[in-house]
């Protein structure tokens, strides 16, 4: 992959920014925006883990994931998950390719990959996108075919003009992510959805769907005050994966059951429409999640939910 210039860079942004008008109207014209890109061909139906919240178990014993990822991942394999999603190593790359081995060894296979970065200035965008394409051509040489990615928040809300700058950068992104072959989808927390969740929005009002798509955490939308099935309506057409987790009376569940989402809606979602069904259960802790029962058991059982409930 040839290196992505700081001069093209600009000058795709330039691009994308000539099209702005002042205010926050969109990069793009809107009809291109709101139409649904082209039908994708069907993706077999695949069921992954964030290691996210495996993490967190074993700093609760003071121990670290790294040095037992290999037993994470034949307990994954062992509870019928076909894959494991962790962090695309952007200053050592060739460690994501190591990464896809270790899963390949334990039965798994290579899916998707989480990342993050500095999008929303003009002297940190292009450095991140560089970095980010470094890394991502030895991800899909090695097996990967999705990148999740959450751009990084600042502390505040990012102004007008720093969300013009971040979004141009996606786009720039998404593009030769797309070249290389992979799908792109952006991630979002609780920054994301503040004032009315308009960085969320702006993402994707702002972007062609095929190009800057979607990682659905379906808690995180329902946490940030959207509703999943209002996300849904808006953006089902840019799903590329999902992240799952469940809490009640708000608090995040030990597993992934019933509780405050109705994962029944969402199914009949995804049954009516072509939407590509790679499920990532991401179960994670905080302060008052009531733990029970060990990681293992808690993943094994989300494992048979997603398959009794999501139909995967």
């Amino acid at each position: 992959m040839s290196s992505i210039s700081r001069r093209r860079f600009i000058a795709r942004t330039a691009l994308a920014g000539g099209l702005l008008a002042s205010g926050s109207a969109p990069l793009l014209p809107q009809p291109l925006l709101g139409a649904a890109p082209s039908p994708r061909p069907k993706v077999k139906p695949v069921v992954g883990c964030q290691l996210y919240g495996w993490g967190q178990y074993y700093e609760r014993e003071g121990k670290s994931l790294d040095a037992h990822l290999d037993e994470v991942l034949s307990a994954l394999r062992d509870s019928g998950y076909d894959y494991a999603e962790g962090t695309l190593d952007t200053h050592t790359p060739d460690n994501t390719a190591r990464f896809a081995e270790r899963l390949r060894r334990k039965g798994l296979v290579p899916v998707s990959l989480y990342t993050g970065g500095a999008f929303h200035t003009a002297e940190a965008a292009p450095k991140t996108t560089e970095r980010i394409l470094a890394a991502a051509k030895v991800a899909h040489a090695a097996g990967f075919r999705v990148l999740v990615c959450n751009p990084d928040p600042i502390g505040r809300d990012k102004t007008d003009e720093e969300l013009k700058t971040q979004v141009a950068a996606l786009n720039t992104l998404g593009i030769e992510l797309r070249r290389l072959g992979l799908e792109f989808g952006i991630h979002h927390h609780t920054p994301e959805m503040r004032r009315e969740a308009k960085e969320f929005h702006y993402n994707f009002q702002n972007s062609p769907a095929g190009t800057v798509d979607f990682c659905f955490d379906v808690h995180w939308v329902y946490r940030g005050g959207l509703h999943p099935a209002k996300a849904l309506e808006l953006y089902h057409h840019r799903i590329v994966s999902w992240h799952l987790r469940q809490s009640r009376n708000q608090i995040w569940w030990e597993d992934l059951d019933s509780g405050d989402i109705d994962y029944q809606e969402i199914r009949r979602w995804v049954d009516d429409r072509s939407i590509p069904r790679r499920y990532t259960v991401e179960l994670a802790l905080e302060g008052g999640t009531k733990i029970t029962r060990s990681s293992v058991e808690n993943h094994r059982r989300s494992r048979d939910f997603v398959r009794q409930v999501l139909g995967a």
